[in-house]
C-alpha cells in the first residue's frame, strides 16, 4: 500500500496588496485634476425675507431698456424683433455704448471718473433677459455669453484707449475705473 501524503498549499501573503491599492488610490486622487469651473459666474442679489417689501421702485425710460426674450426653439428677440445669433454682439455693443448719442439708445452724459477723468458714459442702460420655461438652455447660455463678450469688448477698447493696455492687464483700480464707464447692468426674468 502506497501512502499518499497531502501537500499543503502555501498561503499567499496579501497584506501588502491592500497597502499598494490604497497608495494607488491616493496617487490618482492627488494627480487627477477635477475641473469645477463650469456654469455662469454671476453675483446674485442679497436675499430678502418674503415679508419684506421692495420699496425702491425705479422708472426706466424706454430708450434705456433692451428686452431680450429667449423663447422655445432657440428663438431670440431684441425688443420684440427676432435676431440672428451672429448679429447679437454688435447690437449689444451699439446699445450699451451708444457711439453716436442716438435719441433711441441710452442717454450719454459726462462723468468724472478717477484715473480716467471727464468722459462720456452711458450708465443708465438695462439689459433685461426674459426666458420662457421651455426655452433651450444652450440658447440662454449663448445669450449670456454674448452679453459678457460685448461688455468685455467695450471695456477692453476703453482700457486700450485710456491706459494703452488691455482690460486684463489693468490694475484693480484701473479695472474699476473702466467698469464705471461700462457698468454691467443685466436683469433676469423667467416666465
Amino acid at each position: 500500500m502506497i501512502r499518499k501524503t497531502k501537500r499543503e498549499m502555501p498561503l499567499l501573503n496579501t497584506t501588502s496588496t491592500a497597502d499598494i491599492s490604497f497608495m494607488l488610490l491616493i496617487f490618482f486622487l492627488v494627480t487627477t485634476s477635477m475641473n469645477s469651473e463650469k456654469g455662469l459666474q454671476r453675483e446674485l442679489p442679497p436675499s430678502t425675507p418674503p415679508d419684506e417689501e421692495i420699496k425702491d421702485e425705479t422708472t426706466v425710460e424706454k430708450r434705456d431698456l433692451l428686452v431680450i426674450n429667449v423663447a422655445s426653439g432657440g428663438k431670440v428677440t431684441f425688443n420684440e424683433e427676432e435676431i440672428e445669433a451672429s448679429a447679437m454682439r454688435d447690437k449689444l455693443i451699439t446699445f450699451i455704448d451708444n457711439p453716436n448719442n442716438s435719441e433711441e439708445l441710452p442717454e450719454k452724459h459726462i462723468t468724472d471718473i478717477p484715473l480716467i477723468g471727464r468722459t462720456m458714459v452711458s450708465d443708465s442702460h438695462i439689459i433685461q433677459i426674459t426666458a420662457e420655461r421651455d426655452a433651450d438652455y444652450d440658447t440662454y447660455f449663448n445669450v449670456q455669453n454674448e452679453i459678457v463678450a460685448a461688455y468685455r469688448i467695450l471695456r477692453d477698447r476703453k482700457a486700450k484707449q485710456v491706459f494703452k493696455i488691455t482690460f486684463e492687464q489693468c490694475t484693480d483700480k484701473q479695472k474699476e475705473a473702466v467698469k464705471q464707464c461700462y457698468p454691467h447692468r443685466v436683469a433676469e426674468n423667467y416666465l
